[in-house]
């Protein structure tokens, strides 16, 4: 996601209020926010979920709409999203 810099603050302020809510979302068994090293304007989240059908009962909630719609008018470009098949975990 590429952020307008002067809603930054806006960005991280509606992340750490929701954060919580987003994890303890039936499936959500991982949450985390990284920030771009060169462009401070960019952030990705990245979210491990159990199911695909908990991940669209996410996207389906009043959560979801009240974050995304409070996300959304921050963007400085369209944001661009994936959904992946894990291949390989090393820990």
């Amino acid at each position: 996601m590429s952020f307008k810099l002067n809603t930054l603050e806006s960005f991280l302020s509606n992340f750490n209020k929701n954060k919580v809510k987003i994890r303890n979302t039936k499936g959500c068994t991982l949450l985390e926010l990284y920030q771009d090293k060169n462009d401070p304007t960019i952030f990705f989240t990245y979210s491990y979920w159990e199911t695909e059908k908990d991940l669209e009962n996410y996207r389906n909630s009043d959560l979801f709409k009240k974050v995304w719609s409070e996300t959304k008018v921050l963007f400085k470009n369209k944001p661009e999203a994936w959904s992946v098949n894990k291949l390989d975990s090393l820990l």
